[in-house]
């Protein structure tokens, strides 16, 4: 095969990789392989060159079950590939925004971010309420609702072991992806409406320990499991049983 031929091949096999990182990150070289066909080798020259041109880099997960070993090297993109995406679009929707926030006050930036958000929350609310109760199982159908939707969502949960509380077990849900990172790094208030859609439709004060708009290689949201979701309001017959007060001062301030 002629020296041309190899490169355009092993370009065509980069980009499914980085394809593939975008859509299920943060993910392993092994899950990369068995995802793609690939030797273990194979995957992590690609990933070596890919990290090389600053396009993903590496996240250090603890194990699933919180078993004993070092974190699982996990791969993600990183801001420089999330931009690579192209982002004109958002910066037209900054702009709209700050002239937006400069004529009708914070406020009103704010009731566009509940708005945005509102379709996601109408959309994904029943998918999770047939999850059931359990917080954990709820948060796993919010991270399979946001996959779809391309944030490219995990839930891991992480056990509490003695002698601590099995009250402080938690689902750490993680987004490898957002669409609107650039317009949420100028507005923080998208972060803020979008978490607290996820306390609504999980059911418990979640709080957010890093987002990409802030420079995290995911967005993690906290998901304390130790207790079931809130019951439904005495009173209130049309409130879904999701519906819980939202702990602002819990959530990251970006």
């Amino acid at each position: 095969m002629a020296a041309g031929a190899v490169a355009d091949a092993d370009d065509r096999t980069r980009d499914r990789v980085l394809s593939a990182v975008l859509e299920h990150g943060p993910v392993s070289a092994a899950e990369l392989g068995d995802l793609l066909g690939f030797t273990p080798a194979a995957v992590r020259r690609h990933l070596d060159n890919l990290s090389r041109a600053g396009v993903i880099e590496v996240k250090r997960a603890a194990r699933s079950g919180g078993g004993a070993g070092r974190p699982a090297r996990r791969y993600v993109l990183s801001s420089q590939g999330q931009s690579s995406l192209g982002n004109d679009y958002l910066d037209i929707a900054a702009l709209a925004l700050q002239q937006l926030q400069k004529a009708a006050g914070p406020d009103a930036v704010r009731a566009f971010a509940v708005e945005r958000f509102a379709d996601m929350e109408r959309r994904y609310a029943p998918e999770i309420d047939k999850a059931g109760p359990d917080i954990a199982d709820r948060a796993k159908a919010l991270s399979d609702a946001l996959s779809r939707d391309n944030f490219v969502s995990s839930a891991a949960s992480i056990e509490a072991k003695a002698p601590l509380p099995a009250a402080l077990s938690s689902v750490q849900l993680c987004q490898g992806h957002c669409p609107i990172q650039e317009l949420a790094s100028r507005f923080p208030v998208f972060c803020d409406v979008e978490t607290e859609v996820f306390s609504r439709l999980v059911g418990v004060d979640v709080r957010r320990l890093s987002t990409l708009a802030r420079g995290g290689h995911v967005c993690t949201t906290h998901i304390p499991t130790g207790r079931l979701s809130a019951p439904e309001p005495a009173g209130s017959p049309a409130a879904p049983a999701s519906l819980v007060e939202v702990n602002n001062h819990q959530q990251e301030r970006p």
